[in-house]
Order: structure tokens, then C-alpha cells, then sequence
């Protein structure tokens, strides 16, 4: 079979991990191959590793995302592409199982719209099609022989299911339409530029920081491990020597378990593994083994060249050079990282990279400006541009004043959002200008001065607190954005099966059951809308307090300017404690429901006592009951207890609600001798 020679090259996803290595080697050693790369920039893709191609005349760099037809046809007529490389994927299992829609739609959805267009414009002579070893699901743990490329596809996870597919897809087009179609399935891939995610960059990254390497179950999950370069080489191969119609295993026979992943680093670490590994919950399903059968791509020249040890002290000395390449991957860093899938992702944070022409969706070698920055060291005084900044609903808020001045503490670059969340074009507006990565929305309708207002204004609520939420979720989710949405727990009451005194609180999955107030009702109807949204974190807030006693909103300041409070155990959120966490989880971009209190239950005369005890040691006040309170109020009031043990699990450090009390309220404020 004679050698096959490429023209113009797409290479799809470059300026992520494997894709970005292949770029910058045929770059490098073919100056008379055109490559055009594509890549949407997503969260796990970064500019700055395609910083060695950038000067070569023969490389062009194109934003934008395979899922756009338009786009694709142009690019395969304009650049007169021959052959497509399709590395462009989601293809973090962990992420799967939490936004499994998201997998469907890159890398089938995005497979299929490359397949169309190449099937239109009836000009490409090669389709290599990237896919995983994953697709043929775990190897026997005794199998003394891998899998071959005839081997059944029985892959176990979303993310697996989804390269199945478009595998299936591609065959397809091959068969249907005579397009010219390569496959390949790789083992893991290893080696510098790797989103930290990743088992081995994210346990690098971890033991610089002298932090536990989290395993998942016992770690005797096996995997097989190749070097990128290799890997980049194979792909090379398959370029040139790869007989259409074919499959192609990419993989090694070396297999390695993951506890002894970690305990190799561990000694280039030079720390000691006993102290540094930590063991974990599993993922819900993390298949033993896969195990391939290389010998094919092998009959073609190709053979993995470096070694375990090599490879791995290469990758240790990368990240080590390079510790902000990625900037704060502080989410990624956790045991289950759950990095929401959205446009745009480190773009934001170029770093040495920033003289590619942010305003244009192309940059081509052909620039004038040729200059390559290094990144910035550990010793830099130069501060690391942050990869977030925060779009606030909610300025004239409560909350929303005090997550701005959360974001000026800690340097992350934020704007209040100028429309009204009922106006959609307004919102569309202010994501346009402002280009968040995340939005939190702290606006809402409260009630002047508290909820019975909302009684008697029922269509200024439901606008706000329902269309105006469910219209910023919508526009979020169309520019693939997380929400932090604050809610309230106040769509609970005690009941038979959760009775005050009891310690059994309401969880996540509760269904509303009080709606004593019209507030409450809008709140628990828009909390159930949510639930439709997978890019909305809501956050169920509980009779706010902070250290500020000043505030008229401040929970403590409300009762001790009562003449009269009752005395029932309730749930509360003490915001100088959980307002930095909710900032956090949007870096992490948690999703979901969370119950957004301090664990545990106060009561009214047990905040008055302290009140009392810290402050104003003369203090007195008077009880009444439920029934004497509903005389004097319009709508009821809900009292319950939050079950925050979910909240707990991800920040164990959260304090329950009465040493909370003292930490960040009446410590700050004592005016005794208490």
C-alpha cells in the first residue's frame, strides 16, 4: 500500500491535550502540509499549547465549535481541507455522569456534523476518527490477550457510550457514503499540557502542593499508559500508512495499577506514600481493566519509544516549570472533579499566550507578531490574571452588595448586572459585555419590609421570583453558563415525619411542604422549574445572619428589635461563613440542589441569650406563641430544620450553626467581658 500524503489538514480539538501534541509535531516536521485547527476552547483546552506552531507560516488557528455546520462547511471549502484529524471531544468520565447530555452533544451530535459536511462537499480523501480503548468495556481481569480491533463494543459509562456512537457513525458514512474513514482507540495518554483532571498531571499538581493523592476505591483499577509524544507519533503513522476502512489500536501491553501511579510520583516526590494517599469514594462505575491488542498499528512501524520512568520524570519536570498553565484548577484538583462543559474556557486565562488576537476568531502563523512569552514562574511578582469573573443579579441586595465585595477580596474580577431578569434582551446584553464565566443571582423579591408585602403583590412576585428566574437560567444555559441561584429553605415546615427537636431535617430531594406564604410558594414553584435547568446550582438560604448588626436585614438586628419573638429551633445561614463557600462551589461548578446552612438547628431565645451574653448584658425580651404571632402577621412563617450533610461532605471544615454564631457574629461584636 503506498504511503498517503495529505495537503490541507483540520485538526479538530488542538488546543487540547493529545490533539495539540500531533498539531505541533506535523507543524514542525512537514512545512508543506497546511494545518488548520479548530477548537472551541472549552474548559480542558488552552491556547498556550499550541504556542511552538504559532510562528510557522504553515499553521492557522480557528475558534469555533465542530457542532457549528456553517462553520465547518466554510472552513473544509475555503481552506481546501483534504483530511480531517477528529480529536475534538468531551472525554472526563467523572463529568459523564453528571452531564451526560453534554457528551451526547460533542461527540456524537458534533462527529455527525463533520461527517455531513465532509459528505457535502465531497473533498476529503482521509477522516481519522479519534476514539478510546473505553469503547470495548472492561477486560477480564485474567485476560492474558487484549483487545483486537474486531473486538465487541460494550462500553459502560455516558462518556464510553458516546465515543461508541460516533464510532458507529463513522462506519456509517464509510459505508453509506464511501467516505474515506480511519479509527483509532488509545490507552491513557500521559505527558506535559494535561488538564489536571486527569489521574497523573491532577496527582502531579496535588504533590507539589504537598496534598493527599485521592484514589478512587482500593486503587487496583488497572491502566495502560503511553507517553504523549508516542502517542503523537502513532497518529503520524496512521496519517501516512493507515489503510482506509481500518481500526487502529493505540496502546501499550505495560500496565500499571493505579495505587502504583501514585506511589511512583510519590518517590520522585520523595514523600512518603503511606501519609500522602488517600482513598476515596468510587465512581459509580469504574471498570477494572482495559487492556488492547497493539500488534496492527505496529505491522505499520509504530512503537511506544518512552519508557514509564522517562516519561513520567519528563511530566513531573513540566508541571514543575509550568505550575500556573492552567491556572486555578482548584475543582479539577478534587476526587470527583465535576468541571462544567461550557465555551470559552481558558481562553480567559492566556497567561504568556495573550498576543493571539482575542478579537478575532482566527490566528494564523502568517502574523507579523511572533513573540512566544514564557509562562510566569513561581517566583513572579506579576499577578496571575484570574480565569473567572462573576456577572451579580442582586447589586441593591443583601447578598448580591456582599458577593461583590467577596470578589474584590479575593481579586476575581466581577459587574453587577445592569437589566431586570424579566427582560431577556437586557440579559443577553449585560453576557454579551461582560463575558462572564459564571452568574450569580442574588435579586429576588423579599417583600418591604418583609414577605407579607409579597400578599398583596402577587404579579410583581411571580415576575420576579419566577419569569425573571427561569429567564436568567435560560440564558445561561444557552451560553453553556452556571447559575448560582440563592433560594431559601423557607418551602418547608415540621411535620410527622420531621418534628421539631427531632434532628431529622429536610434533604435536597424533599418536596416542599409548607405554603403558609405567597413568597414561599413562588419560591418552591421556580425551585421545581429548576430542577429542569442542568447549569443551575441552587442554593436554599435560611433567615440570613452576619456579623454587620448594623443591617436592618440581619436576622440577629430583626428579632432584638422585636417586643416580642417565639421560640422555635430553626435551620439559618450565617453568610460570613457560606458566602465564600458558594464562591468556591462555582469554581468547583457544583450543580444541583444544596441546602445552604450551617449544620444543626438555633432557636430564637438561644440567639438571644448569646445577644445578651456578648452584647448588651441588660437585654430582655418576651416569648409568644405561634398563634399570638399569626395575629399580628399576614402570611405564616415557616420554621424546619435543613439536613446540610451533603454540604458538610463537600466542605467538611463548615461549622455548625452555634459555633458558627460565635466565630463570625458575637466574637467580632463583643462588648462584654463574655
Amino acid at each position: 500500500m503506498s504511503a498517503y500524503t495529505p495537503k490541507n489538514i483540520l485538526i479538530t480539538g488542538a488546543a487540547g491535550f493529545i490533539a495539540c501534541h500531533v498539531a505541533n509535531r506535523l507543524v514542525r516536521s512537514y512545512p508543506d502540509y497546511k494545518i488548520v485547527v479548530l477548537d472551541k476552547l472549552d474548559y480542558c483546552s488552552n491556547l498556550k499549547n499550541l504556542i511552538p506552531s504559532r510562528s510557522s507560516p504553515n499553521f492557522k488557528f480557528v475558534k469555533g465549535d465542530i457542532a457549528s455546520a456553517d462553520l465547518v462547511n466554510y472552513l473544509l471549502i475555503t481552506e481546501s481541507i483534504d483530511t480531517i484529524m477528529h480529536f475534538a471531544a468531551q472525554t472526563h468520565v467523572d463529568n459523564s455522569f453528571g452531564n451526560s447530555f453534554e457528551f451526547t452533544k460533542n461527540n456524537i451530535y458534533g462527529t455527525h456534523v463533520l461527517l455531513e459536511a465532509c459528505k457535502v462537499t465531497g473533498q476529503i480523501r482521509r477522516f481519522i476518527h479519534v476514539s478510546t480503548d473505553e469503547v470495548y468495556g472492561e477486560t477480564d481481569e485474567d485476560a492474558v490477550v487484549g483487545n483486537h480491533e474486531a473486538s465487541q463494543l460494550l462500553p459502560t459509562n455516558p462518556y464510553s457510550a458516546t465515543k461508541a456512537g460516533a464510532e458507529m457513525l463513522v462506519m456509517a458514512y464509510g459505508r453509506s457514503y464511501g467516505l474515506p474513514v480511519i479509527t483509532t482507540r488509545g490507552n491513557n495518554v500521559y505527558g506535559p499540557n494535561q488538564f489536571p483532571e486527569k489521574l497523573i498531571p491532577k496527582f502531579i499538581l496535588l504533590a507539589m502542593k504537598g496534598k493527599p493523592l485521592p484514589i478512587h476505591g482500593d486503587g487496583g483499577n488497572v491502566r495502560s499508559y503511553l507517553y504523549c509524544e508516542d502517542v503523537a507519533e502513532a497518529f503520524e503513522v496512521v496519517l501516512h500508512k493507515g489503510e482506509v476502512g481500518h481500526v487502529y489500536n493505540i496502546g501499550t501491553t505495560k500496565e500499571r495499577r493505579v495505587i502504583d501511579v501514585a506511589k511512583d510520583i510519590c518517590k520522585l516526590f520523595n514523600i512518603d506514600p503511606e501519609k500522602h494517599i488517600q482513598f476515596v469514594e468510587n465512581r459509580p462505575f469504574n471498570d477494572q481493566r482495559y487492556f488492547l491488542d497493539d500488534q496492527k498499528l505496529k505491522n505499520l512501524g509504530w512503537e511506544e519509544r518512552t519508557m514509564w520512568e522517562e516519561g513520567l520524570k519528563k511530566t513531573i519536570e513540566w508541571y514543575t516549570n509550568n505550575p500556573d498553565w492552567w491556572g486555578d484548577v482548584s475543582g479539577a484538583l478534587l476526587p470527583h472533579p465535576r468541571m462544567l462543559m461550557m465555551p470559552g474556557g481558558i481562553e480567559r486565562n492566556l497567561d504568556g499566550a495573550e498576543n493571539y488576537d482575542s478579537g478575532s476568531t482566527e490566528c494564523s502563523g502568517k502574523s507579523t507578531e511572533t513573540k512566544t512569552v514564557a509562562p510566569a514562574s513561581k517566583t513572579s511578582d506579576v499577578p496571575q490574571k484570574s480565569p473567572f469573573k462573576f456577572l451579580i443579579y442582586g447589586r441593591t441586595g443583601w447578598i448580591g452588595g456582599l458577593l461583590g465585595k467577596l470578589c474584590e477580596k479575593q481579586g476575581i474580577p466581577y459587574e453587577y448586572g445592569k437589566g431586570r431578569l424579566e427582560d431577556r434582551s437586557k440579559l443577553l446584553a449585560d453576557i454579551n459585555a461582560v463575558k462572564p464565566t459564571h452568574v450569580f443571582n442574588a435579586a429576588g423579591v423579599t417583600g418591604r419590609p418583609n414577605v407579607d408585602w409579597c400578599e398583596s403583590h402577587k404579579t410583581e412576585t411571580i415576575r420576579t421570583n419566577v419569569t425573571g428566574t427561569l429567564n436568567l437560567a435560560d440564558v445561561c444555559r444557552e451560553h453553556g453558563l452556571l447559575m448560582m441561584n440563592f433560594a431559601t429553605g423557607c418551602i418547608f415546615e415540621y411535620d410527622a415525619k420531621h418534628p421539631e427537636g427531632s434532628g431529622i431535617g429536610f434533604k435536597e430531594e424533599d418536596m416542599p411542604n409548607f405554603a403558609g406564604s405567597f413568597y414561599s410558594k413562588t419560591k418552591a414553584m421556580v425551585e421545581e422549574l429548576l430542577k429542569n435547568y442542568d447549569n443551575v446550582c441552587t442554593l436554599r438560604v435560611r433567615m440570613p445572619i452576619s456579623g454587620d448588626l448594623s443591617n436592618n436585614r440581619n436576622f440577629i438586628t430583626k428579632i432584638s428589635r422585636y417586643n416580642k419573638v417565639v421560640n422555635i429551633p430553626n435551620s439559618m445561614t450565617i453568610l460570613d461563613e457560606l458566602l465564600p463557600i458558594s464562591i468556591e462551589m462555582a469554581k468547583r461548578n457544583l450543580m444541583g440542589i444544596w441546602n445552604f446552612t450551617n449544620p444543626g438547628v438555633v432557636s430564637h431565645n438561644e440567639i438571644l441569650e448569646m445577644y445578651k451574653k456578648y452584647i448588651d448584658p441588660a437585654f430582655t425580651w418576651a416569648n409568644f406563641t405561634l398563634e399570638e404571632q399569626a395575629k399580628v402577621i399576614v402570611a405564616a412563617r415557616s420554621n424546619n430544620e435543613m439536613d446540610a450533610s451533603k454540604l458538610k461532605k463537600e466542605f467538611p471544615e463548615l461549622l455548625p450553626i452555634k459555633e458558627s454564631l460565635i466565630k463570625y457574629v458575637f466574637e467580632p461584636n463583643k462588648k462584654t467581658s463574655a
